[in-house]
């Protein structure tokens, strides 16, 4: 994070970090539109109605005060007031509601916005940060293959990630149908009570998990072992997942011919599905981990999570799952499947764990010089030229002598100065012609504004990994 930044939890990149997030931006933008996504801009405020639905991030939302109001907030009811979004989810179901007359459904759209959460700032989590988003959201039904289809689309774009030093990843896979359609096969009947009790698992411990099963869920010591038994399930192979829930079925005595049973074999069917498609993008890239509770209770479909090889502390760097209660209108619903990366999260680790960078300040290219100030016009048209050829070009900021101009340039790491024709030079002479340098290798050479091209290793700004940079200068 940049010195100064004293706003705690409100981070500011210098330029060779704010050029990793760019290209880390542009990287999701051509995987998502390569895969037909639309892009959308929401608003940064919503209503406190709006807001307030996820009750669990309550206390995190920052409300808006005009300064002549402050101190009498209180006047305008909480549902009124507008505050800044602290997901993404939130604006997409307002925003499908107000346009669905302008919307062709199923409508896919990505997004990647900043977001606010009043939270405690550390490492990796901040309370102003981007969030990079893809739903799909139908029209009353939403076919189940997008559920095996997105993640993939945010697999392929982690995958490219690798390339600015990120781990690989792994997306962890369960299903609501799975879970509980088990659970009521072996006789429990509040499925999100259980739900809540497994997803402590990593922060109790199996014994303390059997006692909460059987306190607040109303289960006996086997049907809690029997979720524990379920939540232990990580599978990579497709007939080994079936294979290994129908050993726990039997051993549980749970009648296969029974809708319960029904249930779950379409989750598991579907997160086979997930398994045997993530194969062709890569061996073991996707698991089935029937530990995953988290969101379960919201959730009506598949739901993931997404861990990086290596940095385990990051938690779930991109999550997810199908939803068909978080968007209507009247008795009209629109079922979604959508996945969240948490790109400000990921950033950070890039830049302190993985050490990315730019290779260069400056994205420019080339530095055109300028001989005196009466022939700056020449040099502007020297840019204009370069531009135009899609070269980056930017022009000295004063007329100093060369030697200073060149100094200007290596500190921006600006691997090319060109030297305008000196309108003072002798006929005939080396300086009457267009000169452009390398001043990392020191070539000079003679060069046409309209043939000449960079060295491919110079050409662009480029994101690299740990210490390697860019030749010395």
């Amino acid at each position: 994070m940049a010195k100064g930044a004293s706003v705690s939890g409100f981070p500011e990149w210098l330029p060779q970090e704010r050029a990793v997030e760019q290209q880390m931006i542009d990287t999701l933008r051509n995987v998502f539109e390569l895969h037909g996504f639309m892009g959308i801009e929401t608003r940064a405020v919503e209503t406190g109605a709006s807001l307030l639905k996820k009750g669990e991030t309550s206390k995190q939302i920052y409300l808006l005060s005009r300064l002549q109001d402050v101190g009498h907030e209180s006047d305008e009811p909480l549902a009124e007031r507008l505050g800044l979004h602290f997901d993404l989810t939130v604006p997409l179901s307002r925003y499908v509601v107000e346009h669905t007359g302008d919307l062709t459904f199923p409508f896919k759209r990505w997004q990647i916005q900043k977001v606010w959460r009043g939270e405690r700032p550390q490492e990796g989590r901040f309370r102003e940060f981007v969030q990079a988003d893809i739903d799909v959201v139908g029209n009353g039904t939403l076919p189940d293959h997008y559920e095996v289809e997105l993640p993939l689309v945010m697999l392929e774009a982690m995958e490219r990630f690798q390339a600015f030093g990120l781990p690989q990843a792994t997306i962890h896979v369960n299903n609501r149908k799975l879970s509980e359609g088990f659970y009521r096969a072996i006789g429990l009947s509040d499925v999100e009570a259980v739900l809540r009790e497994v997803d402590k698992l990593d922060k109790v411990g199996e014994d303390e998990v059997v006692k909460s099963l059987m306190q607040y869920c109303s289960a006996n010591r086997e049907q809690a072992q029997a979720c524990l038994k379920l939540a232990e399930i990580r599978e990579y192979e497709p007939h080994a997942l079936r294979e290994k829930f129908d050993a726990l079925c039997h051993s549980y005595d749970v009648d296969t011919t029974s809708e319960h049973y029904a249930l779950a074999i379409e989750g598991v069917e579907t997160v086979s599905m997930i398994l045997r498609e993530a194969e062709k993008v890569r061996s073991h890239a996707v698991i089935a981990d029937l530990a995953i509770a988290r969101g379960l209770d919201y959730y009506t479909g598949s739901v993931y999570e997404t861990s990086l090889e290596g940095a385990e502390e990051l938690g779930s760097v991109c999550s997810g799952g199908r939803y068909d209660n978080l968007v209507s209108q009247g008795n009209k619903k629109y079922p979604g499947v959508g996945l969240s990366i948490g790109l400000s999260r990921m950033l950070s680790y890039l830049l302190h764990t993985q050490g990315a960078h730019a290779n260069r300040q400056s994205p420019a290219t080339v530095l055109v010089g300028v001989w005196n100030e009466e022939n700056r016009d020449a040099s502007n048209a020297i840019a204009r030229t370069l531009r135009s050829r899609q070269i980056a070009s930017d022009v000295a900021p004063t007329a100093q002598k060369i030697g200073k101009q060149i100094r200007y340039a290596s500190r921006l790491g600006i691997p090319y100065v060109w030297l305008p024709a000196d309108p003072n030079a002798e006929p005939g002479s080396e300086n009457a012609t267009d000169q452009v340098k390398n001043i990392i290798t020191g070539e000079q050479m003679s060069a046409d504004v309209n043939t000449w091209v960079p060295a491919s290793e110079y050409g662009k700004q480029e994101i690299v990994v740990g210490s390697e940079s860019a030749p010395a200068q």
